[in-house]
């Protein structure tokens, strides 16, 4: 198992409930920007830490590059956040969240689309293969 899934499993409640509190105020239609502002402050209230960007090291057979890498926002060092404000989330938003998950070595993973009436509809959670084992 994964060390940081047990927290990470347990916080993922409380990240939506954040999450459908910005859109509960907010509603659908704007720019992702705004929603993922307004989460930050959300979170803040919440009195969770969060970062947005990182250097990452990445290493291709031997070779290691520190990169910075611009994922939306990472919860408690555990949860890799992906907020989109689009019609409909694509196979590519899951791969891409999956991918950033992977390279921080982040057990769980919320794909988050504020372009949705209801805010649920728009959630999916992943988890890094054999985190939860």
């Amino acid at each position: 198992m994964h060390p940081l899934f047990s927290k990470a499993d347990g916080l993922t409640g409380t990240i939506i409930a954040a999450a459908i509190e910005v859109h509960r105020d907010k509603g659908p239609g704007l720019v992702e920007s705004i929603y993922e502002w307004c989460l930050c402050r959300e979170l803040e209230l919440q009195r969770l830490t969060y970062t947005n960007q990182r250097m990452v090291p990445i290493s291709y057979k031997g070779f290691i590059k520190e990169e910075t890498l611009r994922f939306d926002l990472l919860v408690e060092a555990c949860v890799l956040i992906e907020a989109k404000a689009v019609e409909k989330t694509l196979p590519i938003h899951k791969a891409q969240l999956l991918s950033y998950m992977k390279l921080l070595n982040v057990p769980v993973g919320l794909l988050i689309n504020f372009n949705e009436s209801k805010l649920t509809d728009g959630v999916s959670r992943l988890m890094l293969p054999g985190a939860n084992q």
